[in-house]
Formats: structure tokens, sequence, C-alpha cells
């Protein structure tokens, strides 16, 4: 079996099993996990799905075929609309399609975009049907929309590379071709790598190579090189790549903060001969480029995955201009530093150039990268923490968090065939969850349900400003309760979306919607009572009981309720992302079970066992930490005192408890002196302090 057999295989169990988990079909899991996988990648902003199949107008009114399965964004945004069509089956073997096999896709993608400004073809949909409100979009926000993007999403393996592939326009809106198939699903499902086509060739396709001044000397970790680069030549390539080009950190901190800025445009309309003195640049990376010698020096021929991880403002901001001031980009140069990172080296190297470059404009949430110390404290925790075998189980096992993409398939394919089994038993497919599913969780559970419609990686944007802002203050609240209670909510969360999918008077559609503001319904309306949910008891039983599970329900039925009927808005997707939306639900009385006041505790409840659980820990941490002072040694801690004193690294306090660690078993350090004793030994070591190295020296 080759490769690619493997991950078909494997990626086929993972939506069935994402179907199965949420009472879903497999279609449906197929069309959620893309929509998460290009979001992530920058191909689309947020995915919703719509799925519509019928027939349309053609040329001289016949009837054509006609598909959509979703969209990306909201072109008032974005400026860009895209639609996107799915290619899914369940099949032993990997299926091929041939480039002629492709055409027809999109050809019924193109027949919903025109049948869909067409007002008879509207009235005669459903108004609360998934079509009418993607029709009603793209009519309403016609206006707005620069560019088209037609998606075709399968999990066969495609012959042809189609990556942004112009395709004509309509209207002068120009529309393009775009496939990512079973072997791209995997580059960026294993590698998180979606860029292998995004080659930029500036001498073939963007007015010329670049001047480029290599800035590395010869024993630099990274070649790094210096270019200006017209305004108009990073409009062109934006134009083309969009957000593809951003870092994913950087990504998230657009999305979070608007499109454009107001400052950076107004110096580009008003002094575009002073941008360069007045802007800070940008800082990219790439995987390799090409360098001509040329007689005025070297240029950059083409550069492949070229990703700006600071400089997003300035990129977007320049390409906003282009319609409405493009006479002034010829004046308009920015400055880059470019630096070559190999791709094994990415996730470490990248998102600390991104940090460190990031001078111009503070980014609290781009900075929240997969080693923030809140993912790796979440994550240390999920490979630690056990939980309880529960009220159905047989055994104890992990919740397994995902901080980087892949981390999940990729420990596990190190193991052997009995060793996958053991994986399988602690860390089930069920309980695997990742940084978008936790800020889904969060922000539920928080009351934000219109945030959390924004889409996955919206949602994460306000989540890691929330969290940015808290961590140097607060961080210790993320503590190992916060953990267990995180779980207890992923635990209602995909109960819930199975009972809903189940539930008699669920319409169909918009599940994703009327799940997060059904359990905000009901926290919000908990809250009123001054009570809250007993997570930590959840945690234990490692299930939703069905009498909690009937109130979640019927805060589901009244959100639905809300949600099929818009105000302001007629597309439904859209008015589930507006604070109305969540008003008018969040007013509305309801009646719960009876039973819902057992799973209830107070405010005080909950802090008093937060309280005692990191009383505990601590006492822990302590005999760990005395343990240890003891183990080490006299000797041991003879060595650290003379080194610390010679190094003037001490301070009196700290070299008056090493002294006394330096003479037991004669004199016994305290409780609290043991502890200060291991904070001075972790700054010692973090001075350069290794056992042994005063060895042969006079005490």
């Amino acid at each position: 079996m080759d490769d690619l057999e493997e991950f078909h295989q494997q990626f086929l169990a993972d939506v069935q099993g994402d179907a199965d988990a949420d009472g879903i079909y497999a279609a449906e899991a197929f069309f959620e996990k893309i929509c998460g996988l290009l979001s992530e990648a920058g191909e689309i902003d947020g995915g919703t799905r719509a799925y519509h199949s019928g027939k349309g107008f053609g040329a001289k009114n016949s009837r054509t075929s006609i598909q959509v399965d979703g969209y990306g964004g909201d072109p008032r945004d974005t400026g860009t609309l895209s639609l996107l069509i799915c290619d899914f089956s369940v099949t032993s073997e990997v299926r091929r399609r041939a480039s002629s096999e492709l055409k027809p896709f999109f050809n019924k993608l193109v027949g919903f975009l025109r049948a869909s400004r067409d007002a008879d073809f509207r009235d005669a949909l459903e108004e609360t049907s998934d079509g009418f409100g993607l029709a009603d979009l793209i009519s309403t926000t016609w206006k707005h929309i620069e560019k088209i993007k037609l998606i075709l999403v399968t999990n066969a393996d495609s012959r042809a590379k189609v990556d942004a592939f112009p395709a004509g326009t309509i209207d002068e809106i120009p529309i393009t071709y775009n496939v990512w198939d079973l072997k791209r699903i995997r580059k960026f499902e294993e590698q998180g790598q979606a860029r292998e086509d995004l080659l930029i060739d500036f001498e073939k396709e963007f007015g010329g190579p670049i001047p480029i001044l290599r800035a590395s000397g010869g024993d630099a970790a990274l070649e790094s090189y210096l270019a200006v680069i017209p305004g108009s030549q990073l409009a062109a390539i934006y134009e083309k790549w969009g957000s593809r080009l951003l870092e994913s950190n950087v990504r998230s901190f657009l999305q979070a903060r608007g499109n454009v800025n107001k400052g950076i445009r107004k110096t580009i309309t008003e002094e575009p001969h002073m941008f360069l003195a007045y802007n800070n640049g940008i800082a990219a990376t790439a995987d390799a480029l090409d360098i001509q010698k040329t007689q005025d020096g070297l240029a950059m021929a083409s550069v492949e995955n070229l990703q700006i991880v600071n400089g997003g403002q300035t990129t977007a901001s320049i390409h906003a201009v282009r319609k409405t001031a493009a006479d002034q980009l010829p004046e308009v140069f920015v400055q880059m530093k470019l630096n070559i990172v190999p791709r094994e080296l990415s996730e470490a190297i990248v998102p600390k150039i991104s940090e460190y470059a990031n001078s111009q404009n503070k980014v609290n949430a781009a900075d929240f990268f997969a080693n923030h110390p809140f993912h790796v404290r979440m994550e240390e925790f999920s490979r630690r923490l056990l939980a309880p075998a529960g009220t159905h189980g047989y055994r104890e096992t992990k919740w397994f968090y995902e901080r980087a993409r892949g981390q999940y398939a990729d420990e596990k394919s190190k193991l052997t065939d009995a060793g996958k089994k053991k994986w399988d038993a602690e860390f089930p497919r069920a309980q695997f969850f990742t940084k978008t599913d936790l800020a889904k969780y969060e922000n539920s559970f928080q009351c934000k349900p219109e945030i959390v419609s924004l889409g996955a990686q919206k949602n994460f944007g306000k989540f890691a400003e929330q969290i940015g802002s808290r961590w140097g203050e607060s961080g210790f609240v993320y503590d190992e309760t916060w953990f267990r209670r995180l779980v207890a909510k992923a635990i209602i969360f995909r109960k819930i979306e199975k009972a809903v999918s189940a539930a008699d008077w669920y319409e169909g559609g918009y599940r994703a919607n009327i799940i997060t503001y059904g359990i905000a319904k009901l926290v919000h309306d908990v809250t009123a009572r001054e009570r809250v949910i007993d997570f930590d008891r959840l945690w234990k039983m490692q299930e939703l009981p069905s009498d909690l599970e009937r109130s979640f329900l019927v805060a589901c039925a009244e959100a639905q309720s809300v949600i099929l009927s818009p105000q302001a808005v007629r597309n439904i997707g859209e008015w589930a992302k507006k604070q109305a939306c969540w008003k008018i639900l969040s007013d509305r009385q309801l009646e719960y079970d009876d039973d819902l006041g057992d799973w209830l505790v107070s405010q005080e409840e909950a802090n008093a066992i937060k309280r005692e659980d990191r009383q505990d820990r601590d006492l822990d941490k302590s005999v760990a930490e005395q343990s240890r002072v003891f183990e080490l040694g006299a000797s041991f801690w003879s060595e650290c005192h003379t080194w610390g004193r010679q190094m003037k690294a001490l301070s009196p306090r700290e070299a008056g408890v090493l002294d006394t660690c330096s003479h037991i078993p004669g004199k016994i350090p305290t409780e609290r002196q043991c502890e200060l004793a291991m904070r001075a030994l972790e700054k010692l070591v973090g001075l350069g302090f290794v056992h042994g190295a005063l060895e042969g020296t006079e005490h």
C-alpha cells in the first residue's frame, strides 16, 4: 500500500468518525473538515454549508444542471466571493480524476452563480432553504464583489494542478478555478503545507525581477535578503493569491481587527512618494528563491511559498487602494526583509520572526502561536491527565489536544501495530480536539454565539485576543481544573451535536449555529439564577446525563426558531452572526426540565472546588520539591552555591538558602526554603550552570 492509499483510508475513517460523533452524513462531515482546512490555509475566510442542487437558466433559457455545497466568508468583508463544490465518495481505493472530469463541476458552480442573479430563480426557492440564503447573499452583495473563487474539493486524486487558474470574467469580475484534491489535502494535513503551487514568478507574471541585497554572512543560520518592491507589484501579487500570502497568525490578526489600516491608506493616497520613509515595510519567509545576476547586481526572479509574517496590514491596504487610487501605486515602494526558512524549522522559527518583527502594530492575537505557553500548557495537561472511566467506561483515557496541525496522526504513525492499538485505547479518536475546537467550546459557554458563528478562524482570533490579554496577568487560572472543565464542555457540545441532528423538531441546516446559540442560552439563563453547571461532576461522569441534555435541547429548539426568523438581513447564516440575533434569544423566557437544578451549583461552590484543587497541587508540588532537594544532596548544593557566588548571580537570601541545603542533613531546609532553592537552581541553570563544572577547582 502506498502512502496516498494509506492516507486515503485514514482520511475516510476520520471523516466517518466525525460524522458518527456529530450525528451527520459523511458528506457533511467532509465539508466541515475541508472548510476548517481551507480556512487555516487562507483559501477561504471561514466556511458555511449551503447545499443546493437542481436546474438553472443557461444560454437561450435552456435548463442546465447547477450545484453548490457552500461558500466562504462574506464578500462585504473580503471583496471575494468563494463558492465550493464537493466531489466526495467512500471507496476502497483512491479514485482518479482526469482534467476533463473537473470542468463539469465548475460549470455547475458557474450555473448557480448566474442563476443567483436571476430574480425569478430566487423567487422560486424556499426562503428558509440554504440555496435561497446563498443566492440572496450573492445578489445583495454583488456590488462589493471584486473577485470570484470557484473551489472544487475532492477526495480523488486529480491529475491536473489547478490553483488560482484564471477562468474569464462575469461583469468584469475576474474568476479563478481552484482544485483541492487528495494529494493536496494530504500535504496540508501532514505537513501544514498548502502552498506547493504558490510560485511567484516576478519575471513572467509580475513586471520583472526585483533587485535584492544579500544581508546574511557566511555563518548565518538563515539566508537573509533585503529588497524594495514596487507597490503595484505587491498589489498584483495579493490580487492573485490573497490571504494565502499571509502567515496564519497574521491572518488571524487581520480577521480580528479589520482588513485595512486607514493610516496606511491615507499615506498611499495623499503622500505616496513618502510611503517608503513612513512605513516599516514587510517581513517575509520563503522556502526558496531563484536569484539572477544582472549588470546592476542580484535580482529575485521567482520565490517559492512566500509568506508575509509581518506587514499584513501594509499588503492588504496597498491592494485595497488598487482600484480607487491606482495611479498612486507607481510611486509607492515597500521595503522587504526576506528569510529563507527550511520547512523542518518553520514551526519553531517563523512565529519568532513574526513576533519580533512586529513593532509597528503589536499583534496580541497573532502572537498566539502554537508554541504560546497557553497551548503548551493545554498540551501538557492533555498528555498527562487521566479522564475517569465514567459511568459506562472500562478504563481511564486521555483527551488529546492537538497544539500544532498533524500532531495526532504524526505521533500515532511512529508506533508499531501493537502500539497503535494501545494508543487508540489511551487517546480515542472521539477525544481528540484542536485549537479551533477549544475556542468554539469556550466562546459558546461564554455566551458569545454570534462570535462562534463567524467561523472557526475568526472565532479563534477573538478567543486568542482574550487569552493574550489575560495571560500575563492571570495565566495561572488556566490550570488543571480549567482544562477538566473544558473537557466537560466538549462532552456537552459533542453530545448536543448528535442530539440536535436526531431531534424531531430539527428542520435541517444551520446546526452549528443552533448548537452554539442553544448552549449559550442555557448558560445565560443558569447564570441569571446565580448558578453554574457542575462541570466537575460531568468530568467524573465523562458523559452528558439525559435530563441535562433535555434542557439543552429546549434552548436549542428556541435557538432554531430565532435563527430561522432573520431580521434586518434575509440571509440566515449572516443573521446568526449578528449581536441582535443573540439579543432576541437571550431575552426569551423558557421553561426547562425540572431536573436541571440537580446539575447546577453556586459560583461559590465551583470556586471552592478550584481552590481545593489548587491547594492539593501546591502540596504535591511542595512535597516533590522537598524530595528533590534532599535527593540532590549536600555536595550538589555546595557546588551550586559556590558557582552562583562566583558568577555573582545570587541574592543574599538565595545564597543563604543554598548554604543551608549544602549542609544537609546537619541542617534541614524548610518547605519554603526548598521552594526557593529550586527557583534559584532554575535561574542558575539558565545562566549556564552545569553539575560538575567546578570539578578540579578549589571550593
